[in-house]
């Protein structure tokens, strides 16, 4: 993921203030030299690391930080303060026309992931109970036509196109149709080249000129480093941007493109792209993002993940079950699926508060799909009564699962070692607790 070398030397440099119990001006100016340090190390751009630095030196070598009874927690506050400010201080949305439809041009460079992000917002906003229309403007990639046609399809979202007719003709008219059809926002798929050229610019303002959208987002790809700067600037000076799309967060990326453009441009990330598939998109955060890259975690994130995914209902059936002591098979292979709905086990450790170092454990995601395509080889009567699965069944399921007999009786002593655990919550003390993780969505989907 991106930010981790960025997180493991922050993490480094704030354990060393910590361990000084008690802190001076020259403390203060070497942790500051060891952050620049990782921040350049990460891609982010000179100049933005130096302001950066320079700032939270000012603030922490105060009084009243030198004074504090924990100094080095008072510098790792201002540090979170001072990086979420750099990443845009506050979430930033998509603006909404008084007068629908609402119309954003996509731009960015070919490559950056353009096409797939316009499906990506579209799909997102139609979770919303929006209607949106994704509109052909890139006539000279070849396939891009049909790119889009395909992932608006794979989305359920209708697409504009009129093959190879002029791109401000192809704006103007599905502008036109949108009025005209109900629809409340216009993604201008425009065209991309590999690298900036005066064309490319020319025919991005003639668009903006006739269309007059409301929105210009620019895509970058987050794994671009320094250039991003580059590519970021000289769109903004040429259109005026109105925000960033980050592409590719999931990667193996240092992360420096957040930082740099946004930094450089003054305009809000809208939002980061975390993973190919089409509903791994999330809005920018700048302090939840802060706050993941100094280790803290992201619950907010979590807790918006897993409304987003799990079923209320049956989170209510489960608890009720367990209540009864009859939580059975059917219903461990149930949570199994829905956590999986809201993306890979380090994913979601690492959005929990001091889980950070839980990346560097290889957690094994087959470890699922074993354990479902046991439970999937029995028969229901035997998930809803796993005592009556005696050895003849036992290899049965090992042979319909191309397992062993020993995995199958590894996964039902697990199974057992969970009832046991429910049956304990159910006593006094497990009631109070049991009571308490209500607040937190109970147990619905932690696979034990």
């Amino acid at each position: 993921m991106a930010f981790e070398g960025l997180s493991d030397r922050l993490e480094a440099t704030f354990k060393r203030l910590r361990s000084k119990g008690s802190l001076n001006e020259a403390d203060v100016k070497e942790a500051m030299r060891d952050v620049r340090l990782a921040l350049l190390e990460a891609d982010v751009n000179y100049k933005v690391a130096k302001d950066f630095t320079q700032r939270v030196t000012e603030r922490a070598i105060g009084a009243k930080v030198m004074e504090s009874l924990t100094p080095a927690q008072m510098v790792v506050k201002i540090v979170n303060e001072e990086l979420t400010e750099l990443m845009g201080g506050t979430q930033s949305r998509l603006t909404s026309a008084p007068h629908p439809p609402t119309v954003v041009m996509m731009c960015g460079l070919q490559g950056s992931g353009k096409t797939t992000h316009c499906a990506k917002i579209a799909k997102k906003l139609k979770s919303e109970n929006h209607r949106p229309l994704l509109v052909a403007c890139d006539i000279y990639r070849p396939a891009a036509i049909k790119q889009l046609q395909v992932v608006g399809e794979q989305v359920g979202v209708p697409v504009f196109e009129m093959g190879t007719e002029n791109p401000v003709t192809i704006a103007k008219e599905a502008v036109k149709l949108a009025k005209d059809h109900g629809y409340d926002y216009v993604f201008l798929d425009t065209a991309g080249r590999l690298h900036i050229d005066e064309e490319l610019m020319n025919e991005l303002k003639n668009i903006k000129s006739e269309v007059k959208p409301h929105e210009i987002l620019l895509v970058v790809d987050a794994m671009l480093g320094q250039d991003a700067v580059t590519v970021a600037s000289a769109f903004n000076e040429a259109l005026g941007i109105d925000g960033l799309v980050l592409t590719k967060l999931d990667g193996d990326t240092r992360g420096g493109a957040a930082l740099s453009a946004r930094a450089v441009t003054g305009k809000p990330i809208k939002f980061v792209g975390t993973g190919e598939k089409l509903d791994e998109l999330d809005y920018f955060y700048p302090d939840r993002m802060a706050s993941r890259i100094l280790g803290m975690g992201d619950v907010l994130s979590l807790i918006e993940k897993a409304e987003q995914t799990l079923d209320e209902k049956k989170a209510l059936e489960l608890e009720e079950k367990l209540r009864k002591n009859k939580f059975d098979l059917n219903d461990w292979l149930e949570q199994i699926q829905q956590v999986r709905k809201m993306g890979s086990m380090k994913d979601i450790l690492g959005m929990l508060p001091g889980m950070g170092k839980m990346k560097d454990v290889d957690i094994d995601e087959k470890q699922f799909d074993r354990i479902q395509a046991i439970i999937l080889s029995m028969t229901p009567k035997e998930r809803s009564n796993p005592d009556i699965i005696n050895p003849s069944r036992k290899r049965r399921i090992a042979a319909g699962c191309g397992m062993q007999v020993e995995d199958v009786n590894r996964l039902l002593s697990q199974f057992r070692q969970m009832q046991k655990v429910f049956k304990q919550l159910n006593g006094k003390g497990g009631k109070r607790l049991m009571k308490r993780m209500k607040g937190f969505g109970g147990m619905n989907g932690f696979p034990m």
